[in-house]
């Protein structure tokens, strides 16, 4: 069954675009390049979406 993850391993702030990446088995830095960019022109708004993934989502371990 697959499921989505905030990654332990595969992160750089809480692993959300990481677990993104290995759920759409796309690598996670064009994921992270892709949601900088998106955070220029509307920074609030994915800012904020970023930060409820990370609450709502659980951590690779958690899963197990």
């Amino acid at each position: 069954m697959k499921r989505l993850y905030r990654s332990t391993s595969n992160k750089m702030l809480s692993g959300v675009l990481g677990g993104l990446g290995d759920y759409f088995h796309i690598d996670a830095t064009l994921l992270r390049l892709a949601f900088a960019l998106l955070l220029i022109p509307s920074f609030m708004t994915f800012a904020l979406v970023y930060i409820v993934a990370a609450i709502i989502i659980p951590k690779e371990e958690e899963i197990y």
